[in-house]
Parts: structure tokens; C-alpha cells; sequence
């Protein structure tokens, strides 16, 4: 066959090969657990900023901003601390570095909960119950147990 009709062009999808999920050595903590411990934290935040801004009964002002700003930083500092916020505490859960178990340093710590803050990133999670949140920190919020036990 000779012409146009012998030279046919053909298209070849190449794709890169796709890195495998992380295998996490532990069990994550289920969403009722994580729920519960991000009730408890905002409830907090909110008492907080309430005993310096009247936020109860009140629209338009600062008290909402100020809620916000106080669970971002109570929540990033105690996960750097003491491995979870105050409703994490609470509730007996962690948050672990996924690359060894051990404590997440500040600087991840925060940008976790800011991504917290921006609502979408949990929303967004994996088969293995990590939010994107979790993901892009490179960690994983586990139970009490799960953090305290050995790694295999």
C-alpha cells in the first residue's frame, strides 16, 4: 500500500508511573472520633475568644475572625507540642508524621490547620480515611493507641 492512506499516524498515550499510595503501619482514626475532636476544639476557640470579644448574640464583628485565628493557632501549636489539639486530647486521638510516627513539627503542624480552616481539605479524603489535610502534611490522625503502640 503506498499514498497517504500507508502513513498512519498514530497516537500513543504515555503516561508517568503513578507512585504507590503510602502504606500507613497504623489505624487511622474514624470520622465520628474526628468530628467530635473538631466540635470541641471550636467550642473552645469560642469560649476563648468570648471572654475578650462579644461574640454571642452579636453579627458583623471580629469575634468570628478571631474564632478562626485562635483555632488555628491552638490547634497547630498543641499538635506540634503534645501530638493533637485540645479536642484531639479529648477525644484520645493523635496526629502522627505517616514517615516514621513521630511528632509533627510546627511548620507542617500549621499548615495542616490552616488547610483545616479553609473547610474543603477534609471533606476530601482517601480510601484510608486521610484527609487532604493529613495528606499534604504528611501525616495521619490516629488513635491514642495506634500512636502509642510499636511500629512494626
Amino acid at each position: 500500500m503506498t499514498g497517504p492512506a500507508a502513513v498512519r499516524p498514530t497516537l500513543a498515550v504515555v503516561t508517568a508511573p503513578q507512585a504507590a499510595p503510602q502504606e500507613i503501619p497504623f489505624e487511622t482514626a474514624s470520622w465520628g472520633r474526628r468530628v467530635l475532636a473538631l466540635v470541641v476544639d471550636w467550642f473552645a476557640s469560642l469560649l476563648v475568644v468570648s471572654l475578650f470579644v462579644p461574640v454571642f448574640g452579636t453579627t458583623g464583628g471580629p469575634g468570628g475572625l478571631y474564632t478562626l485565628l485562635v483555632f488555628v493557632v491552638e490547634s497547630a501549636v498543641l499538635t506540634a507540642t503534645v501530638g493533637g489539639s485540645f479536642g484531639k486530647m479529648a477525644t484520645r486521638l493523635r496526629v502522627v508524621r505517616v514517615d516514621g510516627g513521630g511528632h509533627v513539627d510546627l511548620l507542617r503542624s500549621f499548615g495542616r490547620a490552616i488547610a483545616v480552616a479553609l473547610v474543603i481539605p477534609p471533606l476530601v479524603f482517601r480510601p484510608d480515611r486521610r484527609g487532604l489535610h493529613d495528606v499534604l502534611a504528611g501525616t495521619a490522625t490516629v488513635p491514642l493507641q495506634a500512636a502509642r503502640s510499636p511500629q512494626a
